[in-house]
Order: structure tokens, then sequence, then C-alpha cells
């Protein structure tokens, strides 16, 4: 991999700076641990590596990453450099801390409040979204709450990879968030309104983003689980070919998002029962 250019400037007034880089994915080396992975450059490019070798996720052989370094500088790049409407990137910026478009990522720098291990995982969750971009050949296909639930997913692979989380206790914290929010499963899931982006964010928004996360990631993690890794990839893969959602979930899963649902709210209220 070849570093390429940094540049750092601000953003209209706002105080807070704004560091594009472009990077070139192509001959990625896997990291042994996360002490290879102390820069931005160094993080985007070895978890790149880390996805797509022991994962099989195609990623792009150049993406550019802007980091802002406040919340204001990141609602103004999402209008500068994502080129979303100002109303979106209001909306966006109260909450989001990265947002990916086709062929760059754009990240809110590490708060006082946020880990190391945090960080990658955000870093990892957003290649993931890169990843199925790449796959799908195109933005915004796929139910939307597979997608997040797969970038997290994906997210904890790594940081098992690099040995600092595991599936298995990011499941478990997850399945307890469930027993605390009991009400959550009462009234069913409602995943074909769930599979857009506005019916996602609006579910976040009522339920809260660590609740809906965490419940995408256990939907996900049951997915996969049930049907293997390769079928989610080739889920998002036929999206080249078709944009039905319905059938292509049916065809690479080999059920409707209706029996899934079905299947999964008996498996999730069984396991947060325990």
């Amino acid at each position: 991999m070849l570093f390429l250019s940094a540049v750092a400037g601000v953003l209209g007034g706002s105080g807070r700076s704004r560091v594009v880089t472009p990077l070139s994915l192509i001959a990625l080396v896997v990291p042994a641990n996360a002490r290879a992975l102390e820069t931005t450059d160094e993080a985007v490019r070895g978890i790149a590596a880390i996805i797509s070798s022991r994962l099989g996720l195609a990623v792009p052989d150049h993406l550019t990453v802007h980091v802002y370094g406040g919340r204001l500088a990141f609602e103004q790049g999402l209008i500068r450099d994502a080129r979303v409407s100002p109303v979106l990137a209001a909306e966006l910026s109260d909450f989001a801390i990265g947002v990916v478009t086709r062929g760059q990522v754009l990240l809110y720098d590490r708060p006082r409040d946020r880990s190391d291990r945090e960080w990658l995982r955000l870093v990892a969750h957003e290649l993931t979204h890169v990843a199925q971009i790449e796959l799908a050949g195109g933005e915004g296909r796929g139910e939307q709450w597979l997608a997040e639930g797969m970038a997290e997913w994906v997210a904890y692979s790594t940081l098992e990879h690099l040995g600092l989380d595991s599936l298995g206790r990011r499941r478990m914290a997850a399945t307890s968030g469930l027993r605390h929010h009991a009400t959550l499963l009462e009234g069913g899931l409602d995943l074909e309104a769930r599979g857009t982006s506005r019916g996602f964010t609006a579910w976040r928004a009522r339920e809260g983003g660590s609740t809906t996360y965490q419940l995408a990631f256990l939907m996900a993690d049951y997915l996969i689980e049930q049907r293997g890794f390769d079928r989610m990839k080739a889920y998002f893969a036929s999206f080249k070919d078709s944009t039905d959602r319905r059938a292509n979930f049916d065809r690479a899963f080999g059920e409707t998002i209706a029996d899934f649902e079905t299947d999964v709210l008996a498996y999730l209220r069984a396991s947060s029962a325990l």
C-alpha cells in the first residue's frame, strides 16, 4: 500500500480541522496486532487487509478518507464532501460518527470518550459499508438493518483478530441488552419497514442507537450462523443484477424476509429470556 498525500485545512470558519487522505488499497498486508494501527491511514489499510483476506470482502483499489476534528466540521464535511443537503447533514451530525459514499469514508475524529478499540471498531464498520457498495455495485442497496448488522459483525470479528475483543463477548453483551429492553420485541420487528435508510433511522431515533445496532448485530449474527457468511456476501452481490430487495433476500437465504423475521424473533425472545 502507498500513502499518497494528506491535506489539512479548516472548514468554513468552524475552527476545527479537516484531514483528507487518499489511500491506495493495493498490496495490503494483514497487521499482526493493533499496535500496527496507530494512525488513521494505518488503521484503514490494516483493517482493509483483514476484511479482504480473512473474510473475502471486496475493497476498492483506492479510497479517500476524510477525518473531521469536531461536530461542526463533520456537518460541513457532509455537505461539502458527501454532497448531502444541509438539512440531512445537520440531522446526521447529531448522531453519526461515520458516513460512507462510494469511494470515500467520512469520520468524526476520536472524541475523548472513545477508546482506541472503539475507533478501530468504527473504521471496520465503515469499511464494511465500503465493501457492501463494492459488492452491490452502488450505494443504498440491500436491507438497511442487515447492512448495519453485518457491519457490526465484521467489526467485532476484526477486533477479535486483533486480540481486542471477541464475537462471543459482544453477542453476550447484546443479548443482555435485550433483556433490559424487553418491549423492543413485543410488537414484532417490522423488518420490511426497517429495510430502508429512512425506516432504520426512524427506528434508531425511537429506540436509541446502541439498542438498535445491537439488535441488528444479533439478527445478522443469527443469519450468518444459519446460512454462512458467503450467503451474506452473495446477497449484497445480487444487487448488481437486480434491485428487487425481497427476491434477492429469498434467493440468497432461502426464505422470505417475513419468514426470517418469524424465526429470528423466536430466537431473540428465547435468548433474551435465559
